[in-house]
């Protein structure tokens, strides 16, 4: 008489197992399918910078910050924007060439990198450890770890450095990152400033033209990144 409900208790358990085995399933398949997406749109926004920053893409589009100020209330001379021209610390050294230089990123949608050198320049001025410690998470959070809204470009390994300091942060925590994002800018960015429009009107003494993002060509819009159009509004 006992034997119906040992068999029926068996395939309870079978069946209890089974809907785990499921569950489990289903959450390895949703994780791999969150990373993904992930991966996917960060793929989207590397190719949508890399697209825009193609001159064809550019054309009467104001872009808005700080840096307008430079254009609208600031008198540059041809002299001192052509010391500029001598090195790169001398232009990040004077407050209207580091503007200039923060313009210019925008139009190639890489402003991270002088936004995240400024922020280890101010977090080295601190004193209180509690300061430390908060500007230290914030530069983390916003700069350094994976999928940061301005992640900067790190190898794994300085990455890794930074994570295990932070909890116990000094002013040199950063320095090797700083280091790095610098010597791209001198190297990459900064040779490309000196041949702009920003720049060479600047040492002609000509008025700072609104220097825009255009889209002349049809084979591209924004419209081919939705996921994306936040992250445009931004910029633009």
């Amino acid at each position: 008489m006992e034997k119906p409900l040992v068999f029926f208790s068996q395939l309870s358990m079978s069946d209890s197992k089974e809907k785990n085995f499921y569950k489990v399933i289903h959450a390895i398949g949703k994780e791999a399918l969150n990373k993904d997406i992930k991966n996917r749109n960060k793929e989207k926004r590397n190719r949508l910078s890399l697209l825009l920053q193609k001159p064809e893409f550019h054309e009467n589009v104001n872009l808005g910050g700080s840096s307008e100020n430079l254009a609208k209330g600031t008198s540059v001379s041809p002299e001192e924007a052509v010391k500029w021209g001598e090195s790169f610390d001398k232009l990040l050294s004077h407050k209207d060439g580091f503007d200039a230089f923060t313009r210019f990123l925008k139009t190639e949608f890489s402003e991270e990198n002088i936004e995240f050198w400024a922020a280890c320049e101010d977090f080295k001025k601190s004193q209180e450890p509690h300061q430390l410690f908060h500007k230290a998470q914030a530069i983390y959070e916003k700069f350094i770890q994976n999928d940061a809204p301005q992640e900067v470009n790190l190898d794994f390994h300085t990455k890794e450095t930074i994570f295990k300091s932070i909890s116990q942060p000094t002013i040199h925590s950063f320095d090797a990152a700083q280091s790095r994002v610098y010597r791209l800018m001198e190297q990459d960015s900064y040779t490309r400033f000196l041949r702009s429009d920003i720049y060479l009107d600047l040492i002609n003494g000509r008025p700072l033209r609104t220097t825009n993002l255009r889209r002349r060509s049809r084979s591209f819009t924004f419209n081919e990144f939705p996921a994306e159009k936040s992250d445009i509004a931004i910029w633009l």
